[in-house]
């Protein structure tokens, strides 16, 4: 059971991939202080060994880079698509000090005590079991090392992405699923539950606080496609619809998301948490 899951979610994110790596520029201009703020949380700094979990298409590998200096990374995910599209991305810019590992950080088995520093932007929240990738980080942090992640806070704090994904539930014949249901968008949102995972695989002087940001585009229409390229579990849903489905739910989206209009731009509220700890 386990090895058919661990297919499924390469599937996904394979698929997934190149609409990730289309959408680089918008992602870079939503998560960029974000990014900023975790890997402070995790004080990479120059000359580190730094484990970037769940890294996809690269984008804070390059901010990873720029903090270490002359030090090293090792860029995991569970999609080889994504480190293949990573590693040409990273190439590109002229950054030679990253390896490429494809794995899935549920059933990793990291070298003990071999990283200073580790960061899984957005990622996290996707396995079934975080439990199993904290605890597997913390072994493979040195003394002292912090792990730092970002992830989708509750429904409250994301309001568009819950009115695409009741939609897309709901033309697909799928019942309405609970937010904190494990490996889920919003599934480590649960007021609380960061903090408490941290502290439970051994990690110290934990922090948890809420970051609040938006995306921004041109219309409603340019949003949806944006979610429709790069948000794996909205494209699953839609995928599975007929092209005439797709085209009525995306109406029906697109009318649903019209009060996040703001004069000529549309503009997505989104709350991440940010949460860290150290060895």
């Amino acid at each position: 059971m386990r090895q058919l899951h661990d297919e499924r979610a390469r599937t996904r994110w394979d698929n997934a991939a190149p609409g990730w790596n289309r959408q680089r520029a918008l992602l870079q201009d939503w998560l960029a202080e974000p990014t900023e703020a975790m890997l402070d949380r995790a004080s990479i700094g120059p000359g580190m060994r730094v484990l970037d979990l769940a890294a996809g298409t690269g984008d804070q590998a390059f901010a990873i880079a720029r903090r270490i200096g002359a030090g090293s990374m090792l860029l995991t995910d569970i999609s080889p698509v994504m480190l293949r599209m990573s590693a040409q991305n990273l190439s590109a810019a002229g950054v030679r000090n990253a390896k490429f590992e494809c794995l899935d950080m549920e059933a990793s088995a990291l070298q003990e005590a071999s990283f200073d520093a580790a960061a899984c932007r957005l990622g996290l929240m996707f396995a079934v079991n975080p439990e199993r990738v904290l605890r597997s980080v913390r072994v493979a942090l040195r003394p002292q090392g912090r792990f730092s992640v970002l992830v989708f806070s509750a429904p409250s704090g994301n309001p568009t992405m819950c009115i695409i994904l009741s939609i897309a539930q709901r033309h697909a014949g799928k019942p309405p699923r609970d937010p904190f249901d494990p490996g889920s968008l919003m599934s480590l949102g649960k007021p609380g539950l960061l903090e408490v995972l941290f502290k439970a695989e051994g990690f110290h002087d934990v922090h948890v606080a809420p970051i609040a940001t938006s995306i921004h585009a041109i219309s409603a229409q340019a949003y949806l496609e944006f979610v429709q390229s790069a948000a794996a579990p909205v494209c699953e849903l839609l995928n599975g619809l007929t092209a005439a489905g797709r085209v009525t739910a995306l109406a029906e989206m697109a009318g649903a998301l019209s009060p996040f209009m703001r004069g000529n731009m549309f503009e997505a509220p989104v709350e991440l948490l940010l949460a860290s700890g150290r060895v």
